[in-house]
């Protein structure tokens, strides 16, 4: 993340603050293969959460998802999207289940864009999460003309850090 202004050694972030994006606990997780988990409202008013692919870009969490493709058997483009674009505010959090955990939440607004072929986001995530030999395969099945995605990308407004060494809920004295 890009910041005008870094926090110095000693300071200590409080929840909220878009620096604590560029702590390691933050960016160990960014750069992760555990897939971040969306919230976001239906456009029935009722809340929803999926797991989701990611791509961390240094400025905005990009989460690909098709609208068409000819070989990936698709009905309809995600039923999100439609969601999304009716109530954009999300929040989303990528955390461990190892002890002691470790969480990122991030809050902010979708920004949707269709794009003609695979994203590069989602090509990078399927790397990432795939490895380079099983994402080669896959990407060269689903990458064929008339394949469009939907590149819903959240640039972050609110962070929040725990990773419950250095930095623990306000309920047991932390931040």
């Amino acid at each position: 993340m890009t910041s005008t202004s870094t926090a110095t050694p000693n300071e200590r972030l409080r929840q909220g603050d878009v620096r604590l994006l560029d702590t390691d606990t933050a960016q160990r997780l960014l750069n992760s293969a555990i897939p971040a988990r969306l919230a976001f409202v239906w456009t029935d008013g009722t809340p929803r959460i999926t797991p989701t692919w990611f791509h961390w870009t240094g400025e905005e969490i990009v989460m690909p998802t098709y609208v068409a493709g000819p070989n990936i058997g698709i009905r309809h483009p995600a039923a999100r999207i439609a969601a999304l674009r009716a109530n954009p505010r999300v929040a989303l959090t990528i955390d461990t289940d190892t002890a002691p955990p470790q969480s990122l939440t991030i809050r902010g607004t979708a920004e949707i864009t269709e794009v003609e072929g695979l994203a590069p986001e989602y090509v990078a995530a399927a790397r990432r999460y795939l490895g380079e030999e099983a994402a080669g395969s896959m990407l060269a099945a689903f990458d064929q003309p008339g394949t469009v995605q939907a590149r819903i990308a959240v640039r972050p407004d609110w962070v929040g850090v725990l990773d419950f060494v250095t930095r623990l809920p306000s309920v047991q004295g932390g931040v």
